[in-house]
């Protein structure tokens, strides 16, 4: 009768369900960590791109919307750096153009094309018209349509209070630009304010 060799560490790993949990996620930890925190330390990452303003007031709301309306679940906003992505969205999307952003919105799913470059393709009546009925415009569209958002009316304190917000997280709104956000949104629409912010996308670096 043999009496049993005793486990090697690499063995005693393999069998132990719950130490290789812990160990892969300690792993996956390091690793992230390695490739993350270097980041909050670059200035391509941290500073704005030239040219790259916080967005208006009609803007911001615009981009609330289409948060709240979930957009982001079809469209995304991040161009990837490969030749069949550039050609047909333009340049690649670059951290510094989305330094403003909070949540950012880039993304990878693409039900819909990519809107990083969107800003200034079509007219603000197209937007208005895809937006009430995509298929007016793209008979093949399965967008839904957001007939509602001509019919519901923007509060600009609420907007005003959304950019006292960002401004505590990094944001250069100014106490005029705040103070102006009621009498920019005043009887605007959702759906001028979203139109506005998807004219804006991308435009920063054209």
């Amino acid at each position: 009768m043999h009496d049993t060799p005793p486990a090697t560490g690499h063995e005693r790993i393999e069998t132990t369900n719950w130490l290789m949990i812990v160990l892969i996620l300690a792993v996956v930890a390091v690793g992230g960590l390695v490739e993350i925190v270097p980041l909050f330390f670059q200035r391509s990452t941290t500073e704005a791109a030239p040219g790259l303003k916080p967005y208006t007031a009609l803007q911001l709301a615009g981009r609330d919307i289409y948060t709240r309306e979930g957009c982001y679940n079809c469209h995304s906003q991040m161009i990837r750096p490969l030749l069949a992505e550039t050609l047909r969205y333009g340049p690649y999307s670059k951290a510094g153009e989305f330094v403003y952003d909070h949540p950012f919105q880039w993304g990878s799913k693409r039900t819909g094309p990519d809107l990083h470059r969107v800003g200034g393709k079509y007219s603000d009546e197209w937007q208005r018209l895809h937006l009430n009925n995509p298929r007016d415009l793209v008979p093949e569209s399965n967008m839904p349509a957001y007939p509602w958002l001509e019919r519901s009316v923007l509060d600009g304190a609420q907007v005003a209070r959304h950019m006292t917000a960002l401004r505590r997280v990094g944001v250069p709104y100014t106490d005029a630009e705040i103070g102006e956000a009621p009498a920019q949104t005043q009887g605007k629409t959702e759906l001028d304010a979203l139109v506005a912010y998807l004219q804006v996308l991308g435009t920063s670096v054209k």
